[in-house]
């Protein structure tokens, strides 16, 4: 079984796991509806269109 010789360091350790927890920016684009910014494959949660059709009753 494959056993450390030395302890690794904290600083060692922590830049192997450093970029691990990096979070992406949302992908957002426009609606072609109202032109609100929303997250692609999703119904646009200020007109309720998805597709060009109405999915959800929205007020103006």
């Amino acid at each position: 079984m494959a056993v450390p010789k030395r302890k690794s360091s904290h600083a060692r350790k922590n830049t192997r796991r450093s970029n691990v927890w990096k979070l992406d920016a949302p992908a957002l684009m426009k609606c072609p509806q109202c032109g609100e910014f929303k997250t692609p494959h999703r119904v646009c949660g200020s007109c309720g269109y998805y597709k060009g059709r109405e999915v959800i009753k929205k007020e103006a």
